[in-house]
């Protein structure tokens, strides 16, 4: 726990992951001021022709434009060069000198990014969902099905479906920490899940991949549409967290092998 501490500390003393923090709890706030201000509306996204009329929309519309390029944004700005940054200062020796394994050292950084961009997510859905509050209060919401959903239930859908953008979220932190491992740049670290984020939803977009597309690490990010219906299904969800896991599960093991069998003299 104490790398775990110690990383933790290092990420929260970077500028960016503190102008994270703002950004996840203004952001929301901001867009809602700027939607109050005007008459039109998004209504090219998903509840955004309901934004007015009901508190419980606006969240759901951040959540869909932050699964298209916001969460690999910030998953890729906390974790991106976490293993970088050591071979960029030549910080590695002193590092591993402090009595602590390249295991240990390597468990330390990814629970920390991991703590630090799930605390983000959360942070985001907070004031997401304040925000919506704020702007059109809590009123029922036009669910996915047409049938008006009750504020209590609306709250607990909207809660659950930001939830559910935690396992793809963290499988784009592996990946950005496979790729800070694997190039020692903090330039593909930070840039790389950005840019395969975005490839993945162009791919999606073109339909050519069928079935395949249930694969890609982006598409867990639109399960939720599953859960805000009067009759909810729960398919999606399931295969987006085992897609999720996998995707985790090998991008950390190559990272720590990577890790552990290279020279860092």
């Amino acid at each position: 726990m104490s790398v775990v501490r110690a990383e933790l500390f290092k990420l929260v003393e970077q500028s960016r992951v503190r102008v994270l923090v703002i950004v996840c709890l203004l952001g929301p706030l901001l867009v809602a001021f700027v939607l109050d201000r005007q008459s039109g509306l998004p209504k090219d996204t998903l509840f955004g022709r309901h934004v007015h009329e009901s508190g419980y929309a606006l969240p759901l519309v951040i959540l869909g434009f932050a699964g298209t390029w916001g969460f690999p944004l910030l998953t890729s700005l906390v974790a991106g060069d976490i293993f970088s940054s050591e071979d960029g200062h030549g910080t590695w020796p002193a590092l591993l000198s402090r009595s602590r394994t390249r295991a240990q050292v390597f468990t330390g950084k990814v629970l920390a990014s991991a703590l630090v961009a799930a605390g983000l997510l959360a942070v985001t859905a907070m004031t997401s969902l304040l925000a919506g509050l704020v702007l059109s209060g809590s009123t029922p919401l036009v669910g996915l099905s047409g049938t008006e959903l009750a504020p209590g239930r609306a709250a607990v859908l909207v809660a659950a479906s930001w939830a559910t953008a935690l396992a793809p979220l963290l499988g784009f932190t592996a990946l950005a920490c496979l790729l800070s491992v694997v190039s020692r740049s903090s330039v593909i670290g930070v840039a790389g899940p950005v840019v395969l984020g975005l490839v993945m939803q162009l791919l999606a977009l073109l339909g050519g991949l069928g079935d395949a597309a249930n694969v890609l690490l982006t598409t867990p990010f639109g399960s939720w549409h599953g859960l805000v219906r009067e009759h909810p299904f729960y398919g999606p969800l399931g295969q987006g967290v085992l897609v999720s896991v996998v995707w985790g599960a090998i991008c950390l093991a190559v990272a720590r092998w990577v890790l552990l069998h290279r020279d860092i003299t």
